[in-house]
């Protein structure tokens, strides 16, 4: 079958830059998709995206699909037809349905291989390629996920941007279709600068070379990226620095240009006095800059910009650029002098007229909770509570500064700053920052200890309070970041290794909110839904539901502890020996819950009669002479090995005695021996949960 290269290109007004990636790849996806559906085969397809461009290019794309076979079965024969052989209504449906005459319908009938039935067969040809190319188009970008669509001129269409052309070329064939009231043709368009004129598409496969070397357009959105980058990172080498490049911005930036040439430029000396933070905030969001760094980290005055032009005479670009940041620079540099004359102290009055939640007070409000529950938190922890409680109390005093409503993104690090120029010790300063940390999944921890309690109180304080008036999260809202907030609970904790009960932590976090009633309920869908989020973390890391039950069933609230016990568990469900025992101990569990009355404790020697059930008692009396003093030290995982020495004695056991024995005396001992058993293992976890259920 005959196969030719398809082109479709979509030429508009300048797309938005952040959302550029996700319509072509979503553009890209649909062409590919409804290709599939309609058995269209193809090689590869390729897409293209530029400010002013999305486009495809799908290599050997067969010209026809190829043909089908269809078969329907109907009724059964002896419900279509009644006993004089006349069509009943069923069979005339079916009639109908396939456009049959119901003089037709008695050749109709096939065998399924169970019975008569009637059966439609027909052979239906393949679509060809290039009519439905306009169904694909039009169904591709009505199924692209823009926000807001726009009209322009008179025409009734929508979409995120203009469109001004349409390019369709299949093979060297112009396709004629109507997309949104444009006809289509073979015409592209080149850079808006350097080659404002149409280009002529001959052949679909000369796509991308032609707009490249006579339109001055890289369309291919890696291709340019990668070019960007090696253009960026050489010019801060030749800066004498290196230059960062942040993965958003690299996007954002590719999504701006269709010629990229990177400039460097520079400002004074006397700005990098400014927190770097504010310069670098100042010259990625408002000017799309990268920043320059020299070999120990510290910010160079420099920046480079990317260019959609090159320039004859690139310093005057250059200069432009400079003027430019220079202003937003002084901004910054004012906004930081001023707010270094007021403390951070002095700027808490302002929190109370900042509401953080209407049941739940003001922002000031919230640095009293979070100051008291730091205090409690730093005892808990033997600690000195004095500069957590400081830090906590000048926790949100930066909300109020200039730095921060001018760059919001600085919250916590203008406090950091302004903290030092008031003399704060090292650690309450950092603690400014530190109390955002971990700002997102991956993120750095905080470094000191008053930044860890801090950022645990803060969160606690959120999570308690707004459970607390009712206002749980649902699946589709949580307009305070509960869950990323819990996790955040969760890892300060396990990766600091602080030995803290949460139980104990959210009755703590309860009673600093004097509008919420404490409650055992309360504490208790606190708890659950905190380490509900352990669940998910364990899950995204290869442990299974399974092995997190195990542990779940201990109603443990220490989240170290449980740390400690899923990763023992997991590590004993890799041994051989794991899976017997994990079945051993389910067996164990139901015959014991079957058991009616008080379990029997102690084992009386003189009642082991069998062999088997001797040795079991044997090793059960070894074991926890060795687990025991293991897993008072934590060392859960050690214990658990030496637990699975014990498979063989288990198994001889369950094979030569009978629990059950019609001695009462007997079948009591036995029933201690198994409660023994399942004990040991349950110092750490019930094992019986790595059972599947079926």
């Amino acid at each position: 079958m005959s196969a030719r290269d398809l082109l479709i290109e979509i030429g508009t007004e300048e797309l938005p830059p952040k959302a550029l990636k996700t319509l072509s790849a979503a553009f890209s996806e649909s062409i590919s998709a409804q290709l599939a559906g309609k058995e269209l085969s193809f090689t590869h397809l390729k897409s293209f995206a530029t400010p002013r461009r999305l486009a495809v290019l799908i290599s050997d794309l067969a010209e026809r699909a190829p043909d089908r076979e269809i078969e329907i079965w109907g009724p059964p024969a002896k419900v279509a037809f009644d006993s004089a052989g006349m069509p009943t209504n069923a069979a005339m449906a079916f009639a109908k349905k396939n456009q049959l005459n119901s003089d037709e319908l008695q050749s109709h009938i096939a065998n399924d291989g169970k019975q008569d039935k009637l059966c439609y067969r027909s052979r239906v040809c393949g679509a060809m390629s290039k009519d439905i190319i306009g169904e694909l188009i039009n169904t591709a970008l009505a199924g692209l996920p823009i926000a807001k669509r726009m009209r322009w001129g008179a025409s009734r269409a929508e979409f995120v941007r203009p469109i001004h052309w349409l390019c369709i070329v299949y093979g060297d064939e112009a396709i004629s279709e109507t997309i949104f009231d444009l006809h289509a043709d073979r015409l592209s368009r080149g850079h808006r600068f350097h080659c404002n004129e149409t280009l002529s598409i001959n052949n679909a496969a000369d796509y991308e070379t032609l707009l490249r070397e006579q339109g001055k357009v890289i369309a291919d959105y890696d291709v340019r990226q990668q070019d960007i980058r090696q253009q960026v990172i050489a010019l801060g080498e030749r800066l004498g620095g290196s230059a960062v490049i942040d993965p958003k911005l690299l996007d954002e930036v590719t999504s701006l240009v269709e010629w990229p040439v990177a400039l460097a430029g520079s400002f004074e000396d006397r700005f990098l006095k400014v927190p770097p933070e504010a310069l670098i905030s100042s010259m990625k969001e408002h000017q799309k800059y990268f920043h320059v760094v020299n070999s120990n980290g510290d910010l160079m005055p420099n920046f480079i910009t990317v260019a959609n032009i090159e320039s004859r005479d690139p310093q005057k670009v250059i200069d432009g650029n400079e003027r430019v940041i220079r202003p937003r620079l002084s901004d910054a540099a004012f906004f930081f002098e001023t707010d270094c004359k007021i403390s951070l102290e002095s700027r808490r009055e302002r929190l109370r007229n900042i509401v953080f939640q209407a049941k739940l007070g003001t922002i000031f409000d919230k640095t009293e909770r979070v100051a008291a529950l730091s205090a409690a938190i730093a005892k808990l922890l033997n600690t000195d509570p004095s500069n957590a409680v400081r830090a906590a109390t000048l926790c949100k005093s930066d909300l109020v500064t200039e730095m921060v409503l001018e760059f919001d993104d600085l919250q916590g690090i203008a406090g950091y700053y302004y903290a030092r120029n008031d003399g704060e010790a090292d650690d309450v300063a950092l603690a400014m920052n530190e109390q955002y940390m971990p700002r997102f999944a991956g993120d750095a921890l905080p470094t000191t200890l008053t930044g860890t309690i801090v950022a645990l109180a803060d969160r606690l304080d959120t999570i308690c309070g707004i459970f607390g008036i009712g206002q749980i999260p649902t699946g589709s809202k949580d307009p305070f970041a509960l869950r990323r907030a819990s996790l955040g609970v969760l890892r300060l904790i396990t990766e600091n290794q602080l030995d803290l009960d949460l139980k104990q932590l959210i009755d703590l976090a309860i009673a600093q909110h004097q509008t919420i009633k404490a409650s055992d309920k309360l504490n208790a869908t606190v708890l659950s839904y905190i380490l509900e989020r352990l669940k998910a973390g364990y899950e995204d890391n290869g442990i299974t539901a399974e092995v997190f039950m195990a542990v779940s069933a201990k109603q443990l609230s220490k989240p170290l502890d449980i740390d400690q016990r899923v990763n023992a568990v997991q590590a004993f469900t890799k041994l051989p020996e794991a899976a017997a025992l994990a079945a051993a101990n389910k067996r164990v569990s139901n015959i014991l819950a079957k058991t009616e009355g008080q379990l029997p404790g102690q084992i009386d020697t003189s009642l082991l009669v069998e062999a088997a059930e001797q040795i079991l008692a044997q090793q059960l009396n070894e074991q926890h002479a060795i687990v025991a003093p293991l897993f008072a030290a934590a060392r859960f995982e050690e214990g658990l090995k030496s637990l699975a020495g014990l498979q063989t004695a288990v198994d001889d056991f369950f094979d030569k005695v009978m629990v059950n024995a019609e001695d009462p005396a007997l079948k009591n001992n036995r029933l201690a021996l198994l409660t023994q058993l399942q004990g040991l293992f349950l110092e750490v976890a019930d094992i019986s949960q790595l059972v599947a259920s079926k």
